[in-house]
């Protein structure tokens, strides 16, 4: 057996820290949904601040609310506004079952909006068995993934835009600071 990510959000932002509430993860259930992750599930989630790493059980929050709430001993790992990394797991009996295996994986923005909609791709390439690639997930190519995350690039457009730079200006600071 090998365990295996099934879904994962990366870089979503502590939004609160509960140390007398029950044990366990709250976030947002839409989210969830977009990611493959339910409720009651053990999670992996690793914060990019400090380096803590915890395993806890998801419980869903209110819809909508892009929340992301530590609660009881794991309230004691973050603070408000650290970014961290959850991943959600699953096993499979031998490296074949990679092929098929499509891990969803959520990006965020700073206020824990979702950025990108991702997914892991094992696949044969020329080079090796098991080449691997990330995906879009909703046009199924690789040109449209960024790997800057946390960035809202229709925000500094706008930005830059009211600072008035000319659209070729935006779109030249656009293309040279965030390539695809």
């Amino acid at each position: 057996m090998m365990k295996v990510i099934r879904g994962k959000f990366h870089g979503i932002r502590v939004t609160s820290a509960d140390l007398n509430y029950h044990g366990s993860i709250t976030l947002d259930p839409e989210q969830c949904a977009l990611a493959g992750i339910y409720p009651m599930e053990f999670v992996e989630i690793w914060n990019k601040n400090s380096g803590a790493r915890i395993s806890t059980y998801v419980i869903f929050g209110e819809p909508g609310s892009r929340c992301c709430i530590l609660n009881g001993a794991a309230a004691r790992t973050c603070q408000v506004g650290d970014e961290v990394i959850i991943a959600s797991a699953d096993y499979i009996k031998g490296p074949e079952e990679l092929y098929t295996l499509k891990p969803r994986i959520l990006t965020f923005l700073p206020d824990n909006q979702v950025d990108q909609v991702l997914y892991y791709d094992v696949f044969q390439s020329d080079k090796r068995p098991y080449d691997f690639r990330i995906m879009d997930a909703d046009k199924h190519t690789v040109d449209s993934c960024h790997t800057w995350p946390n960035v809202d690039v229709a925000a500094v457009r706008a930005d830059l835009s009211a600072k008035g730079w000319s659209d070729a200006e935006v779109d030249a600071f656009v293309a040279s600071h965030f390539s695809l």
